[in-house]
């Protein structure tokens, strides 16, 4: 199995990667101030044009559930206890102390949120973890100083300690403590296998789980089957793995696990997996780990807005990273001219309810700021134009900012709200 480098792999986050988040009220703030660090759905602003925005598609972006004050208390309970490191021990446990065939999905997915935290998992795909899972043994050995595995014993089973320490005693005299998190055994091969040096435990309570050389070889030599490669040149420029999220087969499918950068800016307007549903909102959160700048993905946006079938999949990136990220454009004078540029790319599209949305995410994310601007005389330019006003029917708003005046230099942008 051809491995890529370690910095071209993809983190795949969650399942369900949109927490709620309190949204500020455009009503209490301008439109070109730092943004909140969190990430949050559009669904305010699909309800604030609902009624201008015609056909246009918003299909696949996630909305904002509304909770009730039951919910909120079912919300707390669920904090409590997932906030309890013991009860989530016990659950895990009782996972653990099922027989594998008896192992629900549920059981599964508990398992798999624990087992992956160990660095005996750390290197190993979600679908190699998944039927890890599904075949692991529990076993527990009460007492300190007990011989696990003799020397030269024939062995049959990965182990993975899950509590307490081992102690490995080599022939030639050294010793090797091993921890939580810590696996010794066999390696995923069919051979006879033996034991170098003795196993015993250092501490009372000492938990693994087991698989069996059968299982771990299977398991691990069969990883190639689940995987895509797509190559370009004779190189290998994205990684697939094929993925089922639960046993009836119906949510199946595959997701990137590794890409050149390049190929993962190019996936954000392919189509995605019914178990890849969040790719564009992951790219947003991790782009920072292998790219050197933001307008690496914004110069190809623009590029791909001229494509009249692409128009609508780079409109819907944008607006999610408006509204999950947007101090990349206002911390950034490149990325507030992309910002503008597509805007106006907009306009022209005559694409008013995309537009209104671009508008309106902007404002929901800013935050009021002070700016003083030192005029050296009361007839001396101001260097920016307003747009707005009672006579207008809506507020203020500067225009155009004169590029490197002073107002420039103080901080004033165009879209910003007096």
């Amino acid at each position: 199995f051809l491995q890529l480098p370690a910095d071209l792999t993809k983190m795949h986050l969650t399942d369900n990667p949109h927490p709620q988040v309190t949204h500020v009220p455009s009503s209490q703030s301008g439109c070109s101030i730092a943004s909140d660090s969190g990430s949050s759905s559009l669904s305010d602003i699909y309800q604030a044009t609902e009624s201008e925005m015609g056909d246009v598609d918003l299909t696949g972006l996630p909305e904002a559930p509304v909770d009730s004050e039951d919910e909120e208390e079912e919300e707390d309970e669920d904090i409590d206890r997932t906030s309890d490191p013991l009860l989530g021990r016990d659950v895990v446990r009782e996972c653990l102390e099922k027989e594998p065939a008896d192992k629900t999905d549920d059981d599964i997915e508990q398992l798999l949120e624990f087992m992956h935290q160990l660095p005996a998992f750390a290197n190993m795909t979600m679908s190699v973890r998944r039927e890890l899972c599904s075949v692991m043994i529990f076993e527990v050995v009460e007492q300190a100083g007990a011989i696990i595995l003799e020397d030269g014993q024939e062995l049959d089973s990965w182990y993975v300690i899950l509590n307490g320490t081992v102690e490995i005693s080599y022939p030639d005299g050294k010793s090797e403590s091993l921890c939580m998190g810590n696996s010794f055994g066999i390696t995923p091969s069919l051979d006879k296998q033996y034991m170098n040096g003795v196993v015993r435990t250092k501490v009372d309570d000492c938990q693994f789980v087991c698989i069996a050389q059968q299982d771990y070889w299977r398991i691990l030599n069969h990883v190639e089957k689940n995987t895509h490669k797509v190559e370009e040149e004779g190189e290998i420029v994205m990684v697939k793995e094929h993925r089922e999220l639960d046993r009836s087969g119906t949510r199946k499918g595959h997701i990137v696990i590794k890409a050149t950068p390049e190929r993962l800016i190019m996936h954000l307007i392919e189509e995605h997996s019914i178990v890849d549903p969040t790719y564009i909102e992951d790219f947003l959160l991790t782009y920072r780990t292998f790219l050197a700048s933001p307008l690496e993905v914004g110069n190809k946006l623009l590029e791909w807005f001229a494509v009249d079938s692409l128009r609508d999949k780079v409109t819907r990136v944008v607006l999610l990273w408006v509204n999950n990220h947007f101090n990349d454009f206002e911390g950034d004078p490149a990325m507030t001219r992309f910002l503008e540029e597509f805007e106006k790319k907009l306009e022209d599209a005559k694409m008013k309810g995309h537009l209104r949305l671009l508008n309106i995410a902007c404002a929901a994310k800013a935050k009021w700021r002070q700016i003083t601007l030192q005029k050296p005389s009361r007839d001396s330019p101001l260097f920016f134009s307003l747009l707005g006003g009672s006579d207008k029917g809506f507020g203020i708003f500067v225009e155009t900012v004169e590029v490197g005046s002073k107002a420039a230099e103080a901080g004033l942008k165009r879209g910003d709200q007096v």
